[in-house]
């Protein structure tokens, strides 16, 4: 378990170095080498992020389920790393296009077609955004500043996820974002009612030795 638990830590250490170094090196060659970014280098970019994503968004839940299963759990510690990744390689495209024209691209941000249900880019920008914000807090000075609201800025983490895999799904028919989904929904629902009733029987448990 020693082992596991050094190599989880240096995994973690290993995705943080590479997300900040896709922060760092994509966006220029998207800009000033475009040619090496092709549509299909996009493609399995995107790709690798969004299963990064759903490794975030079952591992906690699925420690939850199983308990008793004590290689889980550590698991757990991977969801920042990974979480990263995913939101350095969304917002790297973000980052490139505020480098070739920033005024034009700020400025679709407030018209209607930018939100609008045409092409599913409504799931897409709140995907975008939900990415952007995640990445700026995802670290422990934002931790302290933002106290208990960390917490609940991090739970953007089921808009950045839900928001991404609907847009691929609707926008290309794509039927591994739809299992990703059902898979999500389902895992957290029963992560959450499990957890409810632990906290049930650990509330009862606690009157009874109080009436006792």
């Amino acid at each position: 378990m020693k082992k596991y638990l050094t190599t989880i830590k240096y995994t973690q250490e290993i995705l943080l170095v590479i997300s900040v170094a896709t922060l760092l090196i994509l966006p220029l060659l998207m800009v000033f080498s475009p040619e090496t970014i092709s549509s299909s280098a996009s493609q399995t970019l995107f790709s690798i992020s969004h299963w990064f994503l759903l490794f975030v968004m079952i591992v906690r839940p699925l420690a939850d389920i199983f308990m008793n299963t004590k290689w889980i759990r550590p698991l757990v510690i991977l969801r920042k790393g990974t979480g990263v990744l995913s939101a350095s390689i969304i917002v790297s495209f973000i980052l490139a296009k505020l480098m070739i024209d920033p005024y034009a691209y700020l400025a679709t941000i407030g018209t209607v077609n930018y939100w609008s249900m045409v092409n599913y880019a409504l799931f897409a920008h709140i995907a975008d955004i939900s990415a952007v914000i995640l990445l700026i807090t995802s670290n422990n000075f934002s931790k302290r500043i933002l106290g208990d609201w960390w917490k609940k800025i991090q739970k953007l983490s089921y808009v950045y996820f839900y928001g991404s895999t609907l847009y691929v799904f609707l926008s290309y028919n794509n039927t591994e974002t739809l299992i990703a989904i059902l898979l999500v929904t389902i895992i957290t629902y029963i992560a959450f009612i499990k957890n409810r009733t632990r906290l049930e029987q650990n509330t009862l448990q606690k009157t009874l030795k109080t009436i006792q």
